[in-house]
């Protein structure tokens, strides 16, 4: 089985700064993977990365295939799909939300002079439908609630019918019923097996959903651990990830997590 994501080794600096530090990894597919750390552990670094948006500095990367370095990455995007916060703030206010979606089949932002067909179009209100977001097609993108903005965006990333699909903390400032309709939306999409294989990036246990199957942790940069989910993400292996003792819960195939009180 052919990886669709395998990094070997790989460095980045900035300065003297070390973003990420000898990363071997390997996406295979049908594998969800989490990629968990705190603030400046290398998240996003590492997802712009496998999104042929940052050569490495040391080390070799292959994204579906092909050797970065070696391709044209322009060729190499559409087949990637990818939601962050700065694509979204990219997006038109005024943009309906249909057009959101079906752009991305000319990797564009904002609808101009370019023709769609009926194909598209349909393709674009089902997967509006997969992410139960299709009743807001005919609204515009600055009308969205945040997490409703966050569902428009899975869409939008899965409208090219990519191999791999990427997300940049897509549960970041939402409340906990945005939170929670969203781990839905992404746990229903983790289970379909015509998925692509799928890697997200949080901060918080709380936002795994159900039926990711990998976790790779980072502190300052570096892999703490990596692997199938139920043994990677261990009470151990979160304390080293954050650095502070902590107490890790799994009920009904969500995790939970808060700090190791010590009484006297």
């Amino acid at each position: 089985m052919s990886a669709v994501l395998e990094l070997a080794d790989v460095t980045i600096r900035r300065g003297d700064a070390v973003l990420l530090d000898r990363v071997t990894w390997v996406v295979k597919p049908g594998e969800r993977w989490v990629v968990l750390g705190s603030n400046g552990a290398g998240k996003t670094t590492l997802l712009q990365v496998a999104a042929a948006q940052l050569y490495p500095t040391s080390g070799a990367v292959g994204v579906l295939g092909e050797l970065i370095g070696t391709v044209d990455v322009f060729d190499l995007r559409p087949r990637i799909g990818l939601t962050s916060a700065a694509l979204a703030e990219r997006i038109p206010r005024g943009e309906k939300v249909s057009d959101v979606v079906v752009s991305a089949s000319y990797a564009v932002v904002g609808r101009w002079r370019e023709q769609y067909d009926d194909l598209d179009h349909d393709r674009a209100r089902s997967l509006l439908r997969e992410v139960r977001a299709d009743k807001l097609a005919d609204r515009t993108f600055g009308t969205l609630s945040e997490g409703e903005r966050k569902r428009v965006q899975i869409a939008r990333a899965l409208m090219t019918d990519p191999e791999l699909l990427l997300l940049d903390e897509p549960a970041a400032g939402l409340d906990l019923g945005g939170r929670e309709d969203l781990v839905s939306t992404l746990s229903v999409l983790a289970y379909d097996p015509s998925s692509p294989a799928t890697v997200l990036v949080s901060h918080h246990v709380e936002e795994i959903p159900p039926g990711f199957t990998h976790v790779l942790m980072l502190r300052e940069g570096r892999v703490v651990a990596q692997g199938p989910i139920e043994a990677a993400l261990t009470p151990e292996t979160l304390s080293a990830t954050f650095g502070m003792p902590l107490v890790l819960e799994h009920h009904d195939g969500r995790f939970a997590a808060r700090r190791r009180l010590h009484r006297g």
